[in-house]
């Protein structure tokens, strides 16, 4: 008895994997952005959320210039970032010489 079956397993050569046949699969094609030319027109929203904040009416109506907003994110926390309405990607608020940006460090895969 070999070493394999004394371990409870099946040598290598008495295993069956089933193999596909190469007719009945099509082989993947080469993708390029050229491939997606008919949606580059098509406009989507993109939003990046720093936060959330609750408040009345009240309260809102008594905000100015400067005032500061508590949002429900800590500092250094990911952000948000929604295409439509839909969030897509976290990422992190970054400053490109004297404007706001934003890095992608996750992208969120969502099945539909």
């Amino acid at each position: 008895m070999s070493e394999t079956e004394e371990r409870g397993g099946m040598p290598l050569e008495e295993l069956s994997v089933p193999t596909l046949d190469r007719a009945e699969t099509p082989a993947p094609t080469a993708k390029s952005a050229s491939d997606l030319e008919a949606v580059f027109d098509v406009p989507v929203r993109v939003s990046a959320v720093l936060g959330h904040s609750r408040m009345h009416v009240s309260d809102l109506l008594k905000l100015s210039s400067g005032t500061v907003l508590e949002l429900d994110r800590k500092v250094g926390e990911a952000i948000d970032i929604y295409v439509n309405d839909r969030l897509v990607a976290r990422g992190e608020v970054v400053l490109v010489e004297d404007k706001l940006g934003v890095t992608m460090t996750e992208m969120i895969k969502t099945d539909r």
